[in-house]
Parts: C-alpha cells; sequence; structure tokens
C-alpha cells in the first residue's frame, strides 16, 4: 500500500483546520526542532491520526516517532497489530517503537473462573502508559505525545464519570491539550473536534487499512456498554433537526474545561503555605465551597503525608477546615495528621508535633 498516498487523500478529505483549534494553537507555538511522539494501536483512530499529523505538519515529519505497545492479550492477533503498525511506519518513514507487556500471569486458585486472572482495563492503560514514559524518557526533544481520541472518546468518559461523581475537572476530559507536569511533556488530541463515524468514513474513501480489535466489542468493560448500549439509544433521544448530540457534548466539555481552568487560578491565588508547608487560613474564609476543595487538594499534595483518604474523609476534613475549629485534628492515614490551629492547617505525624 502506498500510505503517502493515503495519508494526502485522507488529509484532502479532513483539512488542517477540521483539527482541534487549542491543538493548532499548540503546534504552531512548538518550536521546530521539537520531536512529536504518537500513539499507534494500529486501530482507525490512531491511523488516522499518524496519517493526518504526517500530512498536515510536513516539516515535523523527520521528527515524529510512533510507539506501539504490545499488550499480549489477543494472542496471535495482538502480534498482527504490532506487524501491521512496522509496515504503516516503514511506508511513511516514520521511527517507530515497540514495546511488548512482560506481566507474568497470576496464580489463580484452581476454583476460580478463567477470567479472574484476566488483566483488568486499568492495568493494561498502567502498564501502555508506563511504556510511553519509558520510551520518551530515552528521547530528548520529545514535547508531546499525541493520541487519537474522538468526540465519541468525550461522550464515554463523560457518561462513565458521570455514573461515578465528577467535578468539572473529571467531566472536561479528555482534553485537547493536557500539559504533563512530571514529564514536562504535553499530551495532545487533535480530533476531538471529529466523529469517529467521519474518520472511518475518511479512512474508506482514501483507502486506508487498519486493525479491528475484538476486545473493543466485548461487554465485560463498561466502556464497551457505553458505547454500544447507551450512546446509540442517547443520540437517538435527542435527535432533532440540526441537532447534533455529539457535538452539544463536545461543547459542554469545552465549557467545563474553561471553568476548570478558572476555579484552579481561583484556587492557586488562594493558596499560601508557609516554611514548614503550613497553609494559612484566613485568605480561605471568603472562599466558596467549590474552591476551598481545589485549595485542599493542593495543600495534601504538598504535605509528606501519602494519603489515603477516602472521598468521605475528604468531605470530613473539608468540614472542619470550613468550621475553623482550633485544635482539630483529622487523620490523613499513613501516620500523618492534619491539625488546625487559628491561622493554620498542618500536617504532622501521628505522634504529633509543636505548631
Amino acid at each position: 500500500m502506498n500510505w503517502s498516498r493515503v495519508a494526502a487523500r485522507l488529509a484532502a478529505a479532513i483539512p488542517r483546520e477540521r483539527l482541534h483549534p487549542a491543538v493548532l494553537r499548540w503546534a504552531a507555538a512548538s518550536a521546530p526542532r521539537e520531536g512529536w511522539a504518537v500513539a499507534l494501536s494500529g486501530g482507525a483512530d490512531s491511523v488516522a491520526l499518524l496519517l493526518l499529523l504526517w500530512a498536515h505538519f510536513p516539516e515535523r515529519r523527520s521528527r515524529l516517532l510512533a510507539l506501539h505497545f504490545d499488550h499480549r492479550l489477543r494472542g496471535r492477533a495482538s502480534s498482527d497489530d504490532a506487524r501491521f503498525c512496522v509496515a504503516l511506519c516503514r511506508g511513511l518513514g516514520v521511527e517507530l517503537i515497540t514495546g511488548r507487556w512482560s506481566r507474568e500471569k497470576p496464580r489463580a486458585a484452581a476454583s476460580a473462573p478463567a477470567s479472574a486472572a484476566a488483566p483488568t482495563e486499568t492495568a493494561a492503560r498502567a502498564a501502555r502508559h508506563a511504556f510511553f514514559s519509558a520510551a520518551l524518557r530515552r528521547r530528548r526533544g520529545v514535547t508531546a505525545l499525541f493520541t487519537g481520541h474522538h468526540r465519541d472518546d468525550v461522550a464515554e468518559t463523560f457518561f462513565m464519570r458521570l455514573a461515578r461523581g465528577a467535578g468539572s475537572a473529571g467531566l472536561a476530559a479528555p482534553r485537547p491539550v493536557h500539559p504533563q507536569a512530571a514529564s514536562g511533556r504535553s499530551h495532545l488530541r487533535p480530533l476531538l473536534a471529529l466523529d469517529k463515524a467521519e474518520l472511518v468514513a475518511a479512512l474508506r474513501a482514501a483507502g486506508a487499512r487498519w486493525r479491528e480489535d475484538a476486545s473493543n466489542h466485548s461487554p465485560a468493560h463498561l466502556r464497551n456498554r457505553v458505547r454500544a448500549e447507551l450512546l446509540p439509544a442517547w443520540r437517538a433521544a435527542a435527535a432533532e433537526p440540526r441537532r447534533d448530540a455529539l457535538a452539544g457534548l463536545s461543547l459542554t466539555r469545552d465549557l467545563l474545561e474553561e471553568d476548570d481552568q478558572a476555579l484552579e487560578a481561583w484556587a492557586a491565588r488562594a493558596t499560601r503555605l508557609d516554611a514548614r508547608g503550613g497553609l494559612a487560613l484566613a485568605p480561605l474564609r471568603p472562599l466558596p465551597r467549590a474552591v476551598l476543595r481545589r485549595v485542599l487538594h493542593r495543600w495534601l499534595a504538598s504535605t509528606p503525608a501519602r494519603t489515603d483518604l477516602n472521598r468521605r474523609g475528604f468531605e470530613a476534613l473539608l468540614d472542619l477546615v470550613i468550621a475553623g475549629r482550633n485544635g482539630a485534628r483529622h487523620s490523613l492515614g499513613a501516620g500523618h495528621f492534619a491539625r488546625l490551629t487559628r491561622t493554620r492547617l498542618r500536617c504532622e505525624p501521628a505522634a504529633g508535633g509543636a505548631d
């Protein structure tokens, strides 16, 4: 297959301005010498992503790097995914780094069902991201990791997080531009302005091939059930002339991200720590609960406590701070307590300590 010709056809069907505007602004500000990495599974989304980046940013082709992780969950099909990615990248002249999950099969009790030994979706995602991080640490100058999330992923993530309870930060995911403080890189999702159906139709018209993952249709995972059952019913119920439910939810995600950024900026201004890590309480008294919640999260992240607070425990600590009870203490788990004084919130070892 002539992959460069396929990329040109796909780029004609999905011009550069159809990519998410926040990603385009980020790309315009990116230095020409910076490298870009692309998460390439071999599925339609990631294939479309690599082809569009290759076609729309020709000046970046020599600094494109594809990353493929073999989860080893589907036997020969997983190996075929890797071979497909090798052929695709060879056709485009893009460097490819591959990794394989070297997990050991857990020892399951004889009475346990066969599915009990299967790794979870969370474990597979963690292994994939660990591979990405390790591969990029060895590559200097790579400032971004591009992933193939699209509007359907926005809807799936929204409903999954809505089911367990989430605020604006959680409901604003996945974000088009997501800086990673730990690595200094950004995660970029330029396809968030496009529907899955549009991507697949454009790939077919361009003559592209891709790999299908049968596990994406398994009802064992919540995301697959949301995709197969909830989203079609929701889109049908919301259908009206000139109304696109996915586009509406995508706009909601954008607005939630703006709200989240505003609340975070407000919380950052109100968070004042002294030399010992104590949180000043005076600036917090006029704050709305939503902002105070974020300040408290910031303070917890700055403390030496490796807190195991659950949601109920965090809410109890938040209520304590709002009440301002001098001398009150609240367990943070892992051998630490939060202690309120008249002016500060402090983190102390369980054995206690002077203010």
